[in-house]
């Protein structure tokens, strides 16, 4: 049985904050699930996507967010409590059906997760969703612990149902991936099946109705103003001091933590808010009374900061309010309990002096490992064959979301213009137009489902010049292996699903110039390329070639590692080409490491003195 299924009340758990989250839906008796994957958000469908194995719950990797906040919409005003997960930028893509989602509402709780990344680990950006709320006019929730996500979605859940509307709920990294204890609760069995009751003059938003439902949606944005106001997730911890400070999510254990160890628990209060859209303004009114001065906390931009100085001058309030400064906090990455501490002093003036750091002079600096594809992936062969095929054109290469976005990084540098997902595709039309430059552009499987496939069907009806490539290693493969659907589906013992070709949809779409390579083999590849390159108007490379860590882990038969024989004569091709991790330098000899190597025969091929042959032994490597 899945650990989140687990049907003992008060059993305490470790878990991840992903984990946590997904129990919490599980206890909160959510009965459809959906999701495009993203991290940090990923390990909450990974968790949905097992459970729904083991028990009532559908779950389902949407093609995009918008189709997966469709599917959940659908599903919340059918009666039954639905949830759709997705990364921060995600939500850019959802935002078409969110916003007048808002107006209709839900007839069963739909909770909407939100991940936001503070200092992109994982993303092109880092805004911040709280102004979604806003825009939209819905409730939002932010926990500021593992444990308290958990209960939140419940919360979360009860609310939406109060309020006939969706709820946002936010969390960060920091909240996603940190593990904590967390206390098991009872499980509530899922209602699977519901009814909609037809009623077009609320459902159907044409102008005449939508306006009608933006009454209606004010009207149930004061009701979550009211409830904002008594919510057990905003809260004032410390009744004496002169100073206020407010803060959420992590930044509320940064500062609790700096208040104590400052030890001004007697000159502090410690507004916390969890209930951060509509803001609790009464609360926020009677909290600024007491004080004399006021510092906020947040990570992102300065959503409370602005909704806070709004509040105090609307009641006449003339103190102090302060966040985002130059000398402060600033907009940009993640904050850590350090940088909190030290501003706090600087604010309210209090003598502090900083830890002093360990003194590391003695330690030889750690080695650098800058990102890279893996060793035996077949982007790299088909990055390879690409740019021998384009040697003596002026080339731009638009790329896209996923594990091929490194090559980006040299000896490959075959990235040269990214937005969001997709965008390999739309750019390639602009460049294609406004440039004498052969456009080739670099897009993966998932994210040719997700949004590849209209800005084809745009180049092809107008006619444009390029090359694009379609990576496809059979799985989602940056975000953890998610399926998509061109997966097989068999291939992970999954019953019931369908399997979409990509060379159907090319074609189907009009594209006249289709190759597909297989980019191990590498003249092949080289050839085909080039034709299609050589092509007037818009052609696509299909690349198929599984994912060797996908590989590895349904236990595919896999190449035997190579080495490097006494035939090299040290030209170095294999590296300064390829830079695949599988190589090292020792002695000023190129070797490689068979433990990593997966026998692609890539660097094989490329080799001027075929030096590079397969090991037999191991001992073969010295």
């Amino acid at each position: 049985m899945h650990k989140l299924l687990t049907q003992e009340p008060g059993k305490k758990l470790l878990l991840l904050g992903n984990e946590a989250i997904a129990r919490g839906a599980v206890e909160a008796g959510v009965a459809l699930a959906t999701t495009y994957p993203g991290t940090p958000s990923s390990e909450i469908s990974a968790n949905f996507f097992n459970i729904a194995k083991e028990s009532p719950l559908y779950f389902e990797y949407s093609i995009n967010e918008k189709v997966a906040l469709e599917v959940a919409a659908a599903a919340a005003n059918a009666c039954v409590r639905s949830m759709c997960v997705m990364k921060h930028v995600g939500l850019n893509v959802a935002a078409d059906a969110l916003m007048t989602l808002a107006y209709v509402g839900v007839k069963a709780g739909l909770v909407i997760l939100t991940a936001d990344d503070p200092f992109m680990f994982s993303s092109q950006n880092e805004q911040d969703n709280r102004y979604y709320a806003k825009l939209s006019g819905l409730p939002m929730l932010e926990p500021s612990s593992v444990a308290e996500a958990k209960e939140m979605v419940a919360y979360a859940f009860e609310l939406s149902e109060k309020l006939a509307e969706p709820v946002l709920f936010r969390t960060t990294t920091r909240i996603n991936h940190s593990n904590e204890i967390v206390t098991l609760g009872d499980i509530i069995t899922p209602v699977t099946t519901g009814d909609f009751p037809k009623d077009p003059f609320n459902y159907v938003t044409v102008p005449a109705v939508s306006r009608n439902l933006h009454k209606k949606l004010l009207k149930n944005l004061a009701a979550a103003a009211k409830t904002s106001e008594a919510s057990q997730y905003n809260f004032i911890e410390g009744n004496n001091g002169p100073w206020g400070i407010v803060a959420n999510g992590v930044s509320y254990n940064y500062a609790r933590d700096a208040i104590r160890d400052l030890k001004i628990e007697d000159r502090v209060r410690l507004l916390r808010i969890g209930f951060s859209h509509p803001m609790p303004s009464r609360l926020v009114t009677d909290f600024l009374k007491g004080c004399e001065k006021v510092l906020i906390i947040e990570e992102g931009e300065p959503y409370m900061e602005e909704n806070i100085k709004a509040i105090a001058q609307e009641a006449g309030l003339t103190i102090p309010i302060k966040g985002k400064a130059e000398d402060l906090f600033s907009r940009l990455f993640e904050f850590d309990p350090g940088m909190v501490r030290k501003n706090i002093a600087r604010y309210f003036d209090i003598s502090y002096t900083p830890v002093t750091p360990i003194d590391l002079s003695d330690i030889p600096d750690i080695a650098q490992r800058p990102p890279n594809l893996c060793a035996g992936c077949s982007h790299r062969a088909t990055y390879y064959a690409v740019k021998k095929a384009a040697e003596g054109k002026a080339t731009i290469y638009p790329t896209d979301i996923g594990c091929y976005t490194l090559g980006l990084l040299p000896p490959l540098s075959m990235a040269d213009f990214l937005i969001c997902m997709g965008s390999s595709v739309g750019t390639s039309c602009g460049f294609s137009k406004t440039t004498n430059k052969k456009v080739i552009s670099f897009i993966g499987d998932s994210t040719f489902f997700h949004s590849g496939i209209p800005p084809l069907i745009n180049a092809v009806f107008n006619n444009h010049n390029f090359t694009l490539v379609i990576l496809d290693n059979g799985t989602t493969a940056m975000t953890g292996h998610q399926p998509n659907p061109g997966v097989d589906m068999d291939q992970l013992k999954c019953s019931g699903y369908g399997r979409v070709s990509i060379e159907s949809i090319v074609r189907a779409i009009g594209v006249c110039h289709v190759e597909m390579i297989r980019p191990f083999r590498i003249k092949k590849s080289i050839e085909a390329v080039r034709k299609a390159i050589d092509f007037e108007g818009v052609s696509v490379i299909i690349a198929q070639e599984v994912c060797p860590l996908y590989a590895k882990g349904l236990k595919m038969a896999m190449g035997k590692p190579f080495y490097v024989s006494d035939k090299c004569k040290n030209h170095r091709d294999c590296i300064n080409e390829l830079a695949c991790p599988a190589f090292f330098i020792e002695n000023e000899k190129v070797k490689i490491d068979p433990d990593t190597c997966v026998g692609c025969t890539l660097c094989a091929q490329i080799c001027p003195e075929h030096a590079i042959l397969p090991l037999k032994e191991k001992s073969k490597i010295r």
